[in-house]
């Protein structure tokens, strides 16, 4: 019999993160700080809009692109949040979450050879995605001294004559990085004079800490050759809702407004009606979960340096990426180790590209009673590992 499966999908390396996750799911008192999801409710008013649909009868198709009125309200938030202006009918649709606006984002404008320059450590699918629209990965290793920030020094020395799209992951997901204005100036000055496009995705967009974030495609030059990402799963805690969008230039929405028809159709109807009020009504349940985030963190920042455990303080998402540099064992070890003495998961750093390794990423989307819970288990055993040394 021939070979029934493809060399590019075997060739791909699953998720490094899923085997902590299912080892913590057989383990009796294990304490997950690693799931990159809210703990809380998706907000009330939120799901009764879902069940009204529901009790409506409103279990249709939408447009392939997603409600009318769904798209509208994404328009005006990006316009009252960003400063941006959408046309709702050409420049945005609606995707199953913001994974799969991502993914069709490459498959419509990469070609094969075409370059795509992925900073890490980053989100787990964005170099799988490019390998699977024929894209060529080209990673960019951040730095812990840059605040694991993109610099335009270390974009410049990446772009070759092939780049033809950059990655943002901005705020970042493992280490909770941001870009400010100052920053994101300098990139898009090489990403114009390269004549390169940009995907941000700006998924923990309302997860900033620091300033009001900033979306790149707000620069002058920019909206035109930036797909904007972003979806409802982060700042509304509505993960299992499954709904994202892209935003940008009209002919490139059209092609993966082509690929979303063929392969999903539509986003889920109740979904989107959900997301219409929570668009509508949801700012003080964002700023509610954010300054809960908020105390979180320093409360994490406040315990690293307490057990005098280096992490640089990040102003975005809801993770830390401490270094465990020190202790002379990989990530991988560490977390391993951590996991099967003081049952507590955390992700490997290189879960999240090599340049991760030395790192740890712990998700602050949990109680404050949970993280510190684990905290204490964390500095037991930290204090066990010097003991060792």
């Amino acid at each position: 019999m021939r070979n029934p499966l493809s060399e590019r999908i075997v060739g791909i390396q699953p998720s490094g993160i899923r085997k902590f996750f299912d080892i913590v799911s057989e383990m009796k008192d294990a304490i997950s700080l690693g799931v990159g999801e809210p703990d809380f409710d998706t907000p009330w008013h939120i799901r009764d809009e879902g069940i009204y649909s529901l009790e409506k009868g409103r279990t249709f198709y939408t447009s392939n692109a997603g409600l009318k009125e769904l798209r509208t309200e994404i328009a005006n938030y990006l316009n009252r949040r960003l400063g941006i202006t959408y046309d709702p009918l050409h420049e945005i649709m609606v995707t199953v979450g913001g994974s799969e606006a991502i993914d069709i984002a490459m498959r419509a404008m990469l070609d094969p050879g075409d370059e795509v320059l992925i900073p890490q450590p980053s989100f787990v699918a964005y170099e799988p995605c490019a390998i699977l629209a024929n894209g060529v990965p080209v990673v960019i290793d951040l730095k812990e001294e840059n605040e694991f920030r993109l610099t335009a020094e270390e974009l410049k020395a990446a772009i070759t004559p092939k780049t033809k799209l950059l990655v943002m992951p901005f705020p970042n997901n493992p280490t909770g990085a941001v870009m400010e204005e100052k920053d994101l100036r300098a990139i898009a000055e090489l990403v114009i004079e390269h004549d390169i496009f940009v995907l941000s995705d700006e998924i923990y967009s309302e997860l900033t800490y620091l300033d009001s974030h900033v979306s790149i495609a707000s620069l002058p030059g920019m909206q035109e050759r930036t797909i904007l990402i972003n979806g409802f799963s982060k700042a509304y805690a509505m993960t299992g809702w499954r709904l994202g969008y892209a935003c940008g230039p009209k002919m490139i929405i059209e092609q993966m407004l082509k690929i979303h028809q063929f392969a999903i159709m539509s986003a889920p109807t109740t979904s989107q009606y959900a997301a219409v009020e929570a668009l509508r009504n949801g700012d003080e349940d964002v700023a509610r979960m954010r300054e809960e985030y908020n105390g979180r963190r320093r409360y994490l920042m406040h315990r690293f340096q307490e057990m005098g455990l280096k992490c640089f303080e990040p102003y975005g998402a809801f993770y830390v990426f401490p270094s465990i540099q020190e202790f002379g064992i990989t990530s991988e070890e560490f977390a391993n180790r951590l996991l099967s003495e003081e049952k507590v998961a955390v992700v490997p750093g290189t879960a999240f590209g090599a340049c991760g390794e030395g790192f740890l990423r712990i998700s602050y989307a949990y109680s404050l009673e949970q993280l510190k819970l684990a905290l204490d288990r964390m500095e037991a055993f930290v204090t066990r590992l010097r003991g060792e040394a």
